[in-house]
């Protein structure tokens, strides 16, 4: 078994929707979103599984597995090859597209507060989380895809801070449930929703709605943002990436017609509207949003797209169409979906 091999296994046993999604993408970004991917589950994992009796202990735990994983991370940085099928694949991609290490320490540090249950007071503190934990992994997908120019790169990490906050506004009574709160709490006292109240006993009314549509309004802004990117991407690449912001967005619209109540259950997108939306986005792929395109990062990214814009790839990537497998995704996406249960790892989902 190769290491690519190890890396499709892994996903296959735990992110079978990803692993169905990769294959809108050509086969060498492909495998390369494959190795990247796996090493980012291998970490979450080893950060959010830590057992612990108490608090303090599982606290403790957690940095040791932290700070394994962050000496791990300087070993490939400074030429290692890795020490397992994973992380040898994970070093080949770093090396092969110059992904600075801001990147994969970004995301380690989401994954850090996530295992700590750290709550975000504004929506400023909750972009900083979701810039670490998803447009960190957005920021690493564009380089894969040999797009390194500021405007794409700025656009990436946008798509991934709006599909994390798609995942926060869909997932909020699962969360509350697992005692967890992303919601930003300035925006909760606002409405008169008591935190305490909504994880031990989690329950819709209309306050929290409006706090959930408050989000998804900021989520569309950021799709919005992130749709001038796609052009910017390697043709090949485009369907794919078009075809994931419109199906995460729609994750959050379908939210939006339950009036924001993600309590009560789980929003999907049914198979049908999933073949209108990706038929949509092969049409879209060359779209040019000049109004988008240049605006400058959010600020919570811009260390993301500083770090990332600093190097230069070893080489160029060979392309591939993606159209044909398009249709016969529809109903894969469909069956796989729903049995993909990750704890909040953003663009990673």
């Amino acid at each position: 078994m190769t290491d690519l091999d190890a890396c499709r296994a892994l996903l296959a046993g735990g992110s079978r929707t990803f692993l169905a999604a990769s294959y809108l993408l050509p086969r060498a970004v492909r495998d390369a979103a494959c190795a990247l991917y796996a090493w980012c589950r291998v970490a979450d994992d080893a950060i959010d599984g830590v057992p612990g009796a108490t608090p303090e202990a599982r606290a403790a735990a957690t940095g040791t597995a932290l700070d394994t994983l962050r000496q791990r991370l300087a070993a490939i940085y400074a030429g290692a090859d890795g020490a397992d099928a994973v992380e040898r694949a994970f070093a080949a991609v770093v090396r092969e597209h110059a992904i600075p290490r801001a990147l994969p320490d970004a995301l380690l540090d989401g994954f850090d507060w996530d295992a700590r249950g750290r709550r975000y007071e504004s929506l400023a503190d909750l972009r900083a989380y979701a810039a670490r934990v998803a447009g960190s992994v957005g920021a690493m997908m564009a380089l894969v895809m040999g797009a390194r120019s500021v405007d794409a790169l700025s656009r990436a990490c946008d798509l991934g801070v709006a599909m994390q906050l798609s995942n926060i506004a869909r997932d909020v009574g699962e969360d509350a449930r697992a005692g967890r709160v992303y919601l930003p709490l300035a925006w909760l006292r606002e409405e008169g929703v008591d935190v305490a109240t909504l994880v031990a006993a989690p329950r819709f009314d209309a306050a929290l709605g409006r706090v959930v549509t408050r989000l998804l309004a900021e989520a569309e802004g950021l799709y919005a943002r992130a749709g001038a990117g796609v052009a910017l991407l390697p043709a090949s690449c485009r369907v794919g990436i078009e075809s994931a912001r419109s199906l995460y967005g729609e994750i959050g619209r379908e939210v939006g017609r339950r009036g924001g109540n993600s309590v009560d259950a789980r929003a999907v997108v049914s198979v049908a509207r999933k073949a209108a939306l990706l038929s949509k986005a092969v049409v879209a792929r060359h779209r040019v949003d000049t109004l988008h395109v240049s605006l400058p990062p959010l600020p919570e990214t811009r260390h993301l797209v500083e770090a990332s814009g600093a190097v230069r790839p070893q080489a160029a990537r060979p392309a591939a169409s993606a159209q044909g497998r398009v249709v016969w995704l529809i109903d894969l996406f469909d069956r796989l979906e729903r049995a993909d249960r990750v704890p909040h790892a953003g663009a990673l989902r």
